[in-house]
């Protein structure tokens, strides 16, 4: 965890403060419902002394319209501090989820680092909900205090030893209270654990559906989520075997307390301490007592069960960044001169290597270990363990990563397409309004036009629907592999970076459009510094020199049909 982040009570603090207006509204209101709630068994034991014990009809027609007059506010008040203490809860939620958005994007990264993407998805949906319903259930808890306390003070009007019994024996109840959920708070975070790995789990599955059928390991597949899944499932019901003894000792404790106040009360009515209309209402409040308590039952779960998911969300919150920001500044404008001296990450062994500005390279890693490790180190997704890589000979270590992004753009090979139109996933985050010199908006303009074109996703297009309007499914799985690689290359181009680095963008097209592709891409990227990490022999021949990488070092340096003609192990490796 990143010193100094938050904690789990910090993010429950900011919860409840970033609600605070509403959750002052809902308590407020809340504790009108409780106080007029309280009161209607007074108002019984007044009618009885009043009106049916003297046969006064003026009396019983006062005090019945009192009645009504409190039933209605109560009922008012009870709706009205639902709907704030609701809307409190759903925009705490949706801030959190917001925060945990920005972490998870922020470009010095961490935030993923150890967990599968499904992890991330439910502590950003299921324990941000937790966390989201303390500052919704919050108002219910402090109404719930207010209708004790007023209850306490009724009965003290009624009988001092009434009145001394509720407030004497409210502190230990909530102690108690508090003991009794700490199992329930322990078995939650256990529970949203697993719950959060299931889903990561059948994420990751379904993610490599495709590959796992090629290899005919579904069975093994299916084992491990039935596993995980059995896992989880045994943590949610010791969860809910913890929220049911939670719950019903708390019911048997405050059930023990209610009928305690009523013996006691019927024994001073006996003694003539208090008249019938007293022991009466002395007896309603008793009863009313149980919602009061049922209540504080109900958001101590809810905050045991925000407490265990706040840590979680804490954790995603501090996770410690994968990179650090500097403080240089790019060159203006940035040429796009590459320099590596000495970089060993992962699969790279002491890599040197000199991109000039504007040149297109082919780089080729028979190991794709090597290739994937320096597309990190490139992007500064990672820093290298040792050596440096230089931009226009400013060391990428001392830039931010967000400026480094606006310089270089990484287009990984398994680049994911989002649930829009295609020329939304073109587009993705350029500044373009999209509209023709006619005003329409058909998406074809200058700025992702040529890119379209470049990446044979204007074919693509035609061959849809509603042409760049088609809206694609979650991944882009409507479209075909091939379909897929050429839109994401064309949102990588579109973006139009002084240095653009892509792997292996044409795997799943024809040869002839690979082609087509290649020599386009080249003179899109004309005057800008481009390397291609791929064994394509069609982008290789369009590129001004080549790089073969094996065993995380420079091997091969030269221009592609040089290397066909004496490098054989580059033969073989393009080839074949």
């Amino acid at each position: 965890m990143l010193e100094g982040g938050p904690t789990g009570g910090d993010v429950l603090r900011r919860a409840i403060e970033g609600q605070r207006r509403h959750v002052v509204n809902a308590s407020l209101l809340g504790m009108a419902h409780q106080g007029c709630e309280a009161m209607v068994p007074v108002v019984i034991g007044v009618v009885i002394d009043k009106a049916v014990a003297t046969g006064s009809s003026g009396a019983l027609l006062r005090w019945t319209l009192v009645l009504a007059a409190l039933f209605f506010v109560l009922s008012t008040c009870y709706r009205t501090a639902a709907r704030i203490s609701e809307r409190a809860g759903e925009q705490a939620a949706h801030r959190i989820r917001l925060d945990l958005g920005a972490r998870v994007l922020d470009p010095r990264g961490g935030a993923d680092a150890g967990r599968l993407p499904g992890v991330l998805t439910t502590i950003a949906t299921g324990d941000a909900k937790r966390v989201g319903s303390v500052p919704a259930v919050l108002p219910f808890g402090i109404a719930a205090i207010a209708g004790l306390a007023i209850s306490a003070v009724v009965l003290l009007r009624i009988s001092v030893p009434l009145g001394l019994l509720v407030l004497l024996g409210i502190p230990p109840l909530l102690w108690l209270g508090h003991r009794i959920s700490m199992p329930l708070e322990r078995r939650s975070g256990v529970e949203q654990e697993r719950a959060a790995h299931a889903s990561g789990v059948a994420a990751d599955l379904v993610g490599g559906l495709r590959v796992l059928k090629g290899i005919g390991a579904e069975p093994a597949a299916v084992d491990r989520y039935r596993r995980t899944s059995q896992d989880s499932l045994a943590a949610a019901l010791r969860a809910a075997n913890s929220r049911a003894w939670h719950d019903g000792a708390i019911l048997a404790l405050t059930g023990i307390f209610i009928v305690v106040i009523g013996l006691v009360g019927a024994h001073l009515a006996m003694r003539g301490e208090i008249t019938v209309g007293e022991l009466v209402a002395a007896v309603g409040l008793a009863q009313f007592l149980l919602g009061p308590f049922q209540l504080l039952t109900f958001v101590n779960g809810e905050f045991a069960q925000g407490r265990a998911s706040a840590g979680r969300i804490a954790e995603v919150l501090a996770s410690p960044p994968a990179v650090t920001a500097g403080s240089a500044a790019l060159t203006d404008p940035v040429a796009g001169g590459l320099r590596l001296r000495g970089v060993t990450h992962g699969a790279l062994r002491g890599l040197d290597l000199d991109i000039a500005p504007g040149s297109t390279v082919g780089v080729v890693a028979s190991d794709p270990a090597v290739a994937a490790d320096l597309l990190l180190c490139l992007g500064r997704e990672r820093d290298p363990e040792q050596g440096a890589i230089e931009l226009d000979g400013t060391p990428l270590a001392d830039l931010d990563p967000t400026d480094i992004r606006r310089a270089i753009l990484v287009a990984h090979h398994d680049a994911a397409l989002f649930e829009s139109s295609l020329i939304d996933n073109v587009r993705g985050g350029i500044d373009a309004t999209g509209a023709t010199a006619d005003g329409a908006t058909d998406g074809m303009t200058v700025d992702v036009g040529p890119a379209l074109a470049a990446s044979a996703a204007d074919d693509v297009a035609r061959m849809l629907p509603d042409g760049v309007d088609t809206p694609l499914s979650e991944r882009g799985r409507s479209l075909s592999g091939g379909q897929r690689q050429r839109v994401a290359l064309a949102r990588a181009l579109a973006a139009d970076q002084p240095v653009l680095v892509v792997h292996d963008p044409t795997t799943a097209v024809d040869t002839v459009t690979e082609s087509r592709i290649a020599a386009r891409l080249k003179e899109l990227r004309r005057d800008r510094t481009t390397l291609l990490v791929t064994t394509s022999p069609a982008l290789l021949a369009v590129t001004d020199r080549v790089v073969v990488l094996d065993g995380g070092a420079v091997t091969a340096d030269g221009c592609h049909p040089d290397l066909v003609a004496t490098d054989e192990a580059y033969r073989s490796v393009v080839l074949t």
